[in-house]
């Protein structure tokens, strides 16, 4: 009894001690574990690249960043001092109200957070503690209480966009001061005026809700804004031709300092906040970022001097010291002797070109009903392997690319989609004992997503409206499409809807709503009877990319941020919200990792898909345990599928070209 007792606290001990050290042993940021095999590498250095600075305020000392560490130099220029150097990414340091504190951006807790610490570089402290929506460009309140800072969020699209929060210097889960317009425009530079009521901060306010490419500067992107902590209004203060970015309040809380864009030059303004009036202060300045998404900033931080007679700013490498009435600039010089440590670059040997080349991604993979095969896209062609160990061999000898392959119920007809560049896309129906195939559609166009109703006799496909890669034209009228098995009798059923599909019972279509690739972040599915009437909503999910409805209708499967889940297909009349969170009905995920190419089994009982070159399958019974068949114990989900080895020549050059006088 008592070496039982005695077994059963060293096992309590030992694990306490082992949960302690794996709680304890978490990654350094600035010390990664690892052979990195550093190189110690230093230079001196009297210029820079995209350097915020702030001016302390008793006007003794500039701290700015370089290279990713922070440093502090007398006000008028000379050698710098180091306070953070390392790994770890630090930026944008600012002075607290009495000088003794400087906050700074540091990635140095493994993602980006507000930290502060003394004037000296000692007793770093990291204020908030973020995971996921990070911060960055904080900022002061005159109390020295608070740090604003820029919040960062991703949705849909991974570009995001940022809100203001207030965070207590002790730290919290902060306060929320502005929300974001949408996904995609952005909010950022916070400053706070020298009373305290207004943060003055800049946000996208370009035209269509959503972040562009080649936007036009020379009208406006950006405003500057404030947000009244009194009140919680806010207002535009500075907007018009050329944008306003990096708001800068002087010392006396008269004039506010801005970045602008002036046709191919980005200039310093002041404006005044009585008057309203736009001065013209100095342009030799590096170019503002207005166009890019600039997580950052769109201008490095700059400030005034406490007696607002001045602003330090960076520009084209520098640091300078402008006149803030004439506009006059002095260089302020600096030498930084940089020390830092760089790992080894990883390197891996790649011969450039093989004798053959595996292909690695398997699109519109479609199983025959029978589950012998499996007819996939590769190389711009339709290729057809036995399961599980065939060697793929091409479906056609056709020039034109062929693509989104679905066979017919009895397995005996593939339809499918082609495309050329002369002579457009088409529909074709192939006899898959003969080996023949037969172009349905007559009118040139961009045909997708073709599918046989349950009885062979009726196809149903899209017509797309054209886009950026294959042209508009001969695509008038697009949606969604319906004719006999040989190509007669084509008619519009319905002008909306992707991935069509017909009931079991052959009376009505069903169609994803929302787009392709870059469409709506929510998707519906929806159904019309053969006349493109009595339109029913089944059910939406946002994040979902493709649904896949089951043969026999009572089960539904979808990809939603590249995983794949099912759940039973719930019909109430209305539509239903259907997500991977969605608690009114089981829903399970299907396969560890991601998985495209869903489709079933023609009993509804087996679920497919692909990853890169694999194929996997799934049986519900191994997902639920309600299930006649299943066991009361789920096998853990898959991760390894059946490889589809594709192996082609690759088009290896031979020869020698030189090319000389360039």
């Amino acid at each position: 009894m008592t070496l039982r007792i005695s077994s059963l606290l060293f096992c309590l001990i030992f694990s306490a001690t082992a949960f302690s050290q794996k709680k304890d042993n978490k990654w350094d940021v600035n010390n990664p574990e690892g052979d990195w095999n550093w190189k110690d590498v230093s230079f001196t250095v009297d210029e820079g690249t995209w350097m915020n600075l702030d001016v302390s305020p008793d006007g003794k000392t500039i701290a700015f960043d370089m290279l990713g560490d922070i440093y502090t130099m007398p006000a008028d220029g000379g050698k710098a001092t180091p306070l953070r150097t390392g790994v770890a990414w630090e930026v944008q340091p600012r002075f607290n109200p009495s000088g003794d504190k400087l906050l700074f951006t540091s990635d140095a807790g493994g993602g980006d957070n507000i930290w502060v610490m003394n004037t000296n570089g000692s007793d770093a402290k990291q204020i908030t503690k973020e995971s996921f929506r990070l911060l960055n460009n904080g900022a002061w309140t005159p109390d020295g209480e608070y740090i604003i800072a820029r919040k960062h969020f991703t949705s849909g699209r991974s570009l995001g966009a940022g809100e203001l929060w207030m965070y207590h210097i002790t730290g919290g889960s902060g306060i929320q001061l502005t929300k974001k317009r949408n996904d995609q425009q952005d909010v950022n530079e916070p400053v706070v005026s020298p009373d305290g009521r207004y943060v003055y901060y800049c946000e996208d306010m370009y035209p269509g809700g959503f972040f562009q490419y080649n936007k036009d500067p020379n009208s406006q992107i950006y405003a500057i804004k404030r947000y009244d902590r009194e009140e919680g209004k806010i207002e535009t203060v500075i907007s018009g031709p050329g944008g306003a970015v990096r708001p800068q309040l002087s010392n006396d809380g008269s004039k506010l300092a801005f970045i602008r864009r002036v046709r191919t030059k980005t200039v310093l303004f002041i404006h005044d906040l009585e008057t309203g009036q736009n001065f013209h202060i100095f342009d030799n300045l590096s170019k503002d970022q207005q166009e890019a998404w600039a997580i950052f900033g769109l201008y490095p931080g700059f400030d005034w001097t406490p007696d607002d007679k001045h602003i330090v700013i960076y520009g084209l490498g520098k640091l300078w010291k402008v006149d803030s009435a004439s506009g006059e600039a002095s260089e302020i010089p600096f030498t930084v002797d940089v020390k830092t440590k760089v790992g080894e670059t990883v390197k891996f040997k790649n011969d450039a070109f093989n004798d053959d080349m595996e292909v690695k991604v398997l699109r519109n993979a479609v199983t025959s009903p029978d589950g012998s095969q499996l007819v996939f896209n590769a190389l711009g062609h339709l290729w057809r392997t036995d399961l599980p160990d065939g060697i793929p061999e091409r479906l056609t000898e056709s020039d034109a690319f062929e693509f989104e392959p679905s066979y017919s119920s009895d397995g005996k007809s593939l339809v499918y989609v082609t495309w050329d560049d002369e002579e457009m896309g088409a529909v074709h129906v192939m006899n898959l004992a003969t080996g023949t195939s037969q172009q349905l559609t007559t009118d040139k166009g961009i045909y997708r997503t073709p599918s046989m109703s349950p009885d062979g006799t009726k196809i149903v496909y899209r017509k797309d409206g054209g886009n950026g890669h294959q042209g508009f034209a001969f695509c008038k009228e697009p949606g969604i499409y319906m004719m006999d098995a040989d190509g007669s009798n084509n008619t519009l059923v319905t002008p909306r809807g992707e991935y069509p599909q017909f009931t079991p019972d052959g009376t009505r279509i069903t169609y994803q709503t929302g787009g392709y690739l870059f469409g709506s972040l929510t998707k519906s599915v929806e159904s019309v009877n053969l006349n493109g009437k009595d339109k029913k909503e089944h059910f939406d999910g946002k994040y979902a990319q493709k649904y896949s409805i089951s043969p026999d209708h009572k089960w539904v499967a979808w990809s939603e941020l590249y995983k794949v889940y099912v759940a039973p297909f719930p019909k109430t009349g209305k539509k239903v919200g259907l997500t991977s969170k969605t608690k009114a009905v089981p829903v399970a995920q299907v396969g560890r990792d991601a998985g495209i190419n869903i489709h079933w089994s023609p009993d509804s009982k087996k679920l497919h898909w692909t990853l890169a070159n694999e194929y996997f399958s799934d049986e519900l019974t191994e997902r639920f345990k309600f299930l006649e068949g299943s066991l009361d114990s789920l096998p853990p989900m898959g991760s390894l599928g059946l490889k589809i080895k594709l192996d082609v020549p690759m088009d290896k050059p031979e020869g020698v070209i030189a090319l000389k006088d360039g």
